[in-house]
């Protein structure tokens, strides 16, 4: 008996040696280049700054259930369900979720979040002078820049020529994510005089002048992601146009078309940045086509309803009312978010973000793919 015991604990013995020996459990986790992101944007990038408050009040319910019922099972002031897009972008570079700028008490560590949701590329003074102030925060993409400035103060970078080795510590191991942006200027212009045209010279404008500070300041990666389909959103089907304005999937034609136009042009300005700064890996983020590829093949991605809002009023073709937004009195939740891809009428769905970032982090919908980018940055 002792003898069988014995052989059988040698035969453990050598098993577990050859099995801690072997290549496969001498591997471990491929490494990612980047230790921190910085992140910039409006409500598809929020991960907590905007709240019920401060936010936009046709949307005053993100601070409360149902808001972030599929995932954290409580509300962290995301406008979604769930995850949104930058948080599967943390997950994928195996780092925390980048904590909001405006939580004074988060770990900046790995980085921080200074998207707000409402917010704009043109500064709020613009919208004062043509009177469109109704609804509209105050913040805007040249205040995420103050915030990320006062953000580094104590470094001592200013720029990368004046300060390198002090913007170096800054953008070393860093990416800067710019999220979605300029949506918001273009619904809060709808029905005034100021025109699409004007929108998207003034948004432009302000994007460039973004991106160029940082860039000037040392930035090495950036990612900059272009507007999606806005048309296809329940907001836009029940509010922001006719019945008659439609394309050939069932979302606003002009609307799409106007986020079609705005990329276009933002694509042209990150070429351009391109040849300005040689050394910096820019990568556009195809939000337009990710989506409509999703819309245009909801099974293959596991979604059974395209249009309605998962959460809100539960009548009419959308289940949308912006006088009644999900999380009012008289609202009620979807019960199975996942096979949704609109959350509240706006915002979309934990199971829509993880589809559109799955397609740009495998490198299919961004130009040059977001692998390539890895590749330089772990190159360096």
């Amino acid at each position: 008996m002792y003898s069988f015991h014995l052989s059988q604990f040698t035969l453990i013995t050598i098993c577990i040696s050859i099995f801690l020996l072997s290549p496969l459990s001498l591997a471990s986790p491929k490494p990612h280049p980047f230790k921190k992101v910085y992140v910039f944007g409006d409500s598809y990038t929020d991960t907590g700054s905007g709240n019920s408050s401060t936010g936009p009040s046709i949307f005053r319910h993100v601070s409360s259930l149902p808001y972030g019922e599929t995932f954290f099972r409580r509300p962290t002031n995301r406008y979604s369900d769930g995850r949104v897009f930058i948080d599967f972008v943390a997950e994928s570079l195996n780092l925390p979720y980048f904590p909001p700028y405006l939580n004074k008490s988060s770990d900046t560590t790995h980085g921080v979040n200074f998207a707000v949701s409402g917010c704009t590329a043109i500064p709020y003074p613009f919208f004062v002078k043509n009177n469109l102030t109704s609804n509209i925060i105050p913040q805007s993409l040249p205040t995420q820049l103050t915030w990320f400035k006062d953000f580094i103060k104590g470094s001592g970078c200013n720029d990368a020529v004046s300060t390198p080795a002090e913007c170096k510590a800054v953008f070393d191991g860093a990416l800067v994510w710019v999220g979605e942006i300029s949506a918001n200027d273009y619904n809060y212009v709808y029905g005034s005089h100021v025109t699409s045209k004007t929108v998207q010279k003034l948004a432009i404008k302000y994007q460039t002048r973004f991106m160029k500070e940082i860039l000037k300041m040392g930035a090495k990666y950036v990612v900059v992601q272009g507007l999606p389909a806005t048309g296809c959103f329940p907001l836009s089907l029940v509010a922001l146009a006719p019945p008659t304005d439609r394309d050939e999937m069932g979302c606003v034609a002009t609307k799409n078309k106007e986020s079609y136009d705005h990329n276009v042009v933002l694509q042209a300005k990150l070429r351009s940045l391109r040849k300005e700064f040689p050394a910096t890996v820019i990568v556009y983020g195809d939000d337009w086509h990710a989506y409509r590829e999703v819309y245009g093949n909801p099974a293959k991605y596991g979604f059974t309803e395209r249009f309605k809002a998962c959460c809100g009023v539960k009548d009419g073709a959308y289940d949308f009312n912006p006088m009644c937004t999900c999380g009012a009195p008289g609202t009620s939740s979807c019960k199975n978010p996942a096979r949704y891809m609109n959350w509240d009428g706006l915002h979309v769905t934990e199971g829509l973000n993880r589809a559109t970032s799955r397609l740009f982090l495998g490198g299919a919908f961004a130009q040059p793919p977001f692998p390539y980018l890895l590749k330089k940055a772990a190159q360096s």
